[in-house]
């Protein structure tokens, strides 16, 4: 008989999923499993929106962004009459893995799911935050700094012709990666994120005196959780004296083309994912650290708090001050 196992996507999308999920049901396949997709999310769960996967189902979804199998934020979930209905909609079918393509709340979800009853499942982590904590990189986070890149490089344009500064709020939730690595990489005058003190006076008085040595534009990075991004604005106006304009990024940075990077990285998490269910890993979440692929379990990544490179933030610092 063969071996039952769904894949679903949950969370805030991005750039990656469509690929692990393709990576997913060829791999399992070839593995003799029975894979079915899960559509909605945890939702889908609940409500029994599960297909058998089919070549067409997967085909031409390698390039889009997002995830095809959707995805919902399902408080319903949390009752546990709602969760054995989710079960038996899997007992039904014959689904007795499952592979999680998201974040730190679908994997604590899903691990509440098999406390309940012995559904394991492996976890793939897809979040443009990067803040996962146990794994150096998430799916979606090379294509969304890409997405930040472009806009930043756009920005420039119009800065340096009117000799303006640019406050650019980037996403990242409470966690500032997405911001610190764009300030560096499109070589921002200032950075403001969550995990850095900032002093303003020690910045202001950077920037006039780079004024005063023949600067033309200012570029300021904003993490989100910051909250900083139109107060800064409105600094830069009074205190420096330079007329400034707020862009903020939002939604665009969860979408787009998959990179080449988080492509190949889907690939590899969806094999280890489903080699992790083969070698009778319960409730692991794949992860890349010091540039080797492995497995944590979920209580290792759920109960540790995530932390940027010190050496990132060392290189970021003097944007701060």
């Amino acid at each position: 008989m063969p071996k039952g196992l769904a894949i679903l996507t949950s969370g805030g999308d991005s750039a990656g999923m469509n690929p692990a999920v393709k990576c997913a049901v060829e791999y399992a396949s070839q593995k003799g499993y029975d894979v079915h997709l899960v559509y909605d999310g945890l939702r889908g769960l609940i409500e029994g929106n599960i297909v058998p996967s089919t070549r067409d189902l997967i085909s031409g979804i390698l390039h889009r962004g997002g995830t095809m199998l959707r995805s919902s934020r399902s408080p319903q979930f949390f009752d546990i009459e709602y969760r054995r209905q989710a079960y038996e909609n899997l007992k039904a079918r014959g689904i007795d893995k499952l592979i999680v393509i998201g974040g730190d709340g679908s994997f604590r979800a899903l691990n509440q799911f098999y406390n309940d009853f012995g559904v394991p499942f492996a976890g793939i982590p897809a979040t443009i935050d990067n803040d996962i904590a146990g794994t150096d990189y998430c799916l979606g986070v090379d294509t969304a700094l890409n997405v930040i890149r472009e806009a930043v490089d756009s920005i420039r344009d119009t800065a340096s012709s009117f000799s303006r500064a640019f406050v650019i709020e980037v996403m990242g939730r409470h966690c500032g990666y997405l911001a610190l690595t764009s300030a560096l990489a499109c070589g921002a005058e200032i950075c403001l994120v969550p995990e850095l003190q900032y002093n303003l006076d020690s910045i202001g008085a950077r920037i006039k005196h780079d004024l005063a040595s023949g600067r033309r534009y200012v570029l300021a990075v904003v993490a989100e959780g910051t909250k900083m991004g139109d107060y800064l604005t409105r600094w830069i106006n009074d205190s420096i004296g330079m007329e400034a304009r707020l862009t903020v990024l939002g939604h665009i940075q969860r979408g787009g083309s998959p990179t080449v990077h988080d492509r190949i990285m889907a690939y590899k998490f969806a094999v280890a994912a489903v080699d992790s269910l083969e070698a009778g890993q319960t409730n692991s979440i794949m992860v890349f650290r010091d540039g080797t692929y492995g497995h944590l379990p979920i209580q290792a990544v759920a109960d540790a708090k995530y932390q940027i490179d010190a050496s990132l933030l060392r290189l970021a610092a003097p944007l701060a001050s």
